[in-house]
């Protein structure tokens, strides 16, 4: 073979080679290329859209754990586009979803802000959308576990309340059959059962006003209510209970007050701790009711002179069936729901309860509650008052000079 033939073969290789290796650059650019529209560097909108629309934690992320779209609501558990899927847990459920071939879920516990002292729960569930792609979705659930735990909490407390009069009146009953020859024994035996009765039944009352407070998400009847005529009504309940303890009442501070909100819930909140102010005060003592109107806002405070509250008792004063005195609350009847009421129906006014209190010195519940002006038709009437007394007066003189003349 000549020079020249070897050269133009030469040629002919290198220029096959160079086709050659044009091609698999060319082929190895197209497989990237596919591989990285596998992977999801461009996350299909549709999915984009629906991560826009989510109230719940979401994001995408691809088979390496990098995060390649978020919802709003991921940014609180500091998950960013861009950035590793930091969390393990979370980590190896989008492994396990990956591993399973389709989804995965579990209940954690995740911190929000990258702060640990906001563990919140959550349900997690992690779907495959794509051979490279995993939708991972955070739903919290504290809040409702929270209130499951209440209800739980709720049963078990009004179970046990309702066990000690239930069984008292099977005692007393008992009691009564056995001394029915003794007319003073069964008189005085009919006198327990009937303040167990009436035990059981404001329990029972208290607990469905309770119930009624926490699960209506709105006040059924709203009007506007003169917080002079709640706190008389209020007062007037309780008049035979400050006799009986010695105990005198005084109502002081603004007048002409008014609120918007349901009248009856009302009456029954400062009912309710005008009720513990007297069962609280020893005898000769003073409880105090105080109305302060500022710019829209009113406060009502009751205060009393009994025995205060520990320090220690005051965080959990307004839980249901807690009680800071056990045998007093048992003596005067309490059922440890007054104050938890008194809580629940000042937030449903938009208003919030204060306390103050020193052991040995007593107590003061503040209840504040916005306050609105008085209604255009009680100005009216008010004016047509006015004008009726001087019509009533007018007349009154026409017949005086009458009857003079």
């Amino acid at each position: 073979m000549t020079l020249p033939q070897i050269a133009l073969l030469a040629l002919a290789v290198g220029l096959v080679i160079g086709v050659g290796l044009s091609l698999l650059v060319a082929w190895a650019y197209r497989a990237r290329a596919r591989v990285a529209e596998e992977t999801s560097l461009s996350v299909p909108e549709g999915v984009t859209a629906v991560l826009g629309s989510m109230d719940d934690a979401a994001c995408v992320v691809d088979s390496s754990g990098l995060v390649l779209a978020v919802s709003k609501a991921a940014t609180r558990f500091g998950i960013e586009v861009g950035a590793p899927l930091e969390n393990p847990e979370l980590r190896q459920l989008v492994r396990g979803g990956r591993n399973e071939g389709g989804s995965a879920s579990e209940s954690m516990r995740l911190t929000r802000g990258g702060l640990s002292l906001d563990p919140r729960l959550v349900s997690a569930r992690a779907s495959v959308i794509s051979p490279r792609m995993t939708l991972l979705i955070i739903r919290d659930v504290t809040e409702q576990e929270r209130l499951d735990q209440m209800r739980r909490d709720f049963v078990a407390n009004t179970s046990h309340e309702l066990k000690t009069p239930v069984g008292a009146v099977t005692l007393l009953a008992e009691a009564i059959e056995s001394a029915a020859d003794d007319p003073a024994q069964v008189r005085h035996f009919a006198a327990r059962i009937s303040a167990e009765a009436s035990r059981l039944g404001q329990l029972t009352g208290r607990i469905m006003s309770l119930s009624r407070l926490q699960a209506e998400d709105a006040l059924s009847d709203v009007r506007p209510v003169a917080i002079d005529e709640v706190l008389a009504t209020a007062l007037e309940a309780h008049v035979v209970q400050a006799d009986s303890a010695g105990v005198e009442i005084a109502r002081g501070g603004d007048r002409g007050v008014w609120v918007r909100g349901d009248s009856q819930i009302l009456i029954e909140a400062f009912g309710n701790l005008i009720a513990n102010a007297i069962a609280y005060s020893p005898k000769g003592s003073r409880v105090g009711i105080g109305v302060k109107a500022d710019e829209g806002v009113v406060e009502i405070a009751v205060s009393d002179q009994g025995i205060g509250i520990a320090e220690g008792d005051r965080e959990r004063i307004f839980e249901r069936f807690y009680r800071a005195d056990e045998a007093r609350s048992r003596r005067t009847g309490g059922t440890g729901l007054g104050l938890s009421i008194v809580k629940h129906a000042t937030q449903r006014h938009g208003g919030e309860v204060r306390l103050w209190s020193r052991p040995g010195r007593g107590s003061t519940f503040t209840i504040r509650l916005p306050r609105i002006d008085a209604p255009p038709r009680i100005d009216a009437d008010k004016k047509n008052k006015k004008k009726r007394e001087r019509k009533a007066a007018k007349a009154a003189t026409r017949v005086r000079n009458g009857e003079n003349a």
